[in-house]
């Protein structure tokens, strides 16, 4: 399925793949990859227990997506292991792990969709004409029901982190 401008990139309309993830419908699965000591996996299953959020960005290469990452990081902090935090783009696993390292990301895991891009067929968010990530921001509770939705309109502005950091809040 494919929802022509249901985001936008500095005004120009975009096309996301997929179905839009719905708040109280099960969170869809993934598989994502991460470089800790090799390469290693990420997935839906190994969340549940927790509230989770997870963090979507086009790329940790880009001012903006830093920023959204470094702000849940610093605002994630307090929250250490009561809840699982993850940032999703389509960077590569090693270049994920060098900009968390040099920005001592320590609140958030990484995940890679490269490989397939499955995540961000089955998240509705992966923006057709460009082949990255649009910006999103997803809270899970424990059983791995979505209680937080939000795909930002213009991938380029910031999420709603306070919204996003309630819905955490309210599940911890």
């Amino acid at each position: 399925m494919a929802r022509h401008g249901a985001v936008t990139f500095k005004g120009n309309p975009l096309t996301l793949v997929g179905e839009e993830v719905h708040v109280g419908s099960p969170a869809p699965d993934f598989d994502l990859a991460f470089f800790k000591d090799g390469m290693q996996h990420v997935r839906k299953a190994d969340l549940l227990g927790k509230p989770t959020i997870i963090s979507v960005v086009p790329s940790l290469d880009t001012p903006i997506c830093q920023v959204q990452t470094r702000t849940f990081n610093q605002r994630l902090g307090a929250l250490g292991g009561k809840i699982n935090a993850l940032t999703v783009s389509l960077d590569l696993p090693f270049a994920m792990n060098r900009f968390c390292g040099a920005e001592s990301i320590t609140a958030l895991r990484t995940g890679s969709d490269y490989m397939n891009r499955d995540f961000g067929k089955a998240w509705g968010v992966l923006i057709d004409e460009l082949k990255i990530l649009a910006r999103a921001v997803f809270v899970l509770d424990a059983q791995g029901v979505v209680r937080y939705a939000q795909v930002v309109k213009e991938v380029a502005q910031e999420p709603d982190y306070d919204a996003a950091l309630a819905a955490v809040e309210k599940l911890t």
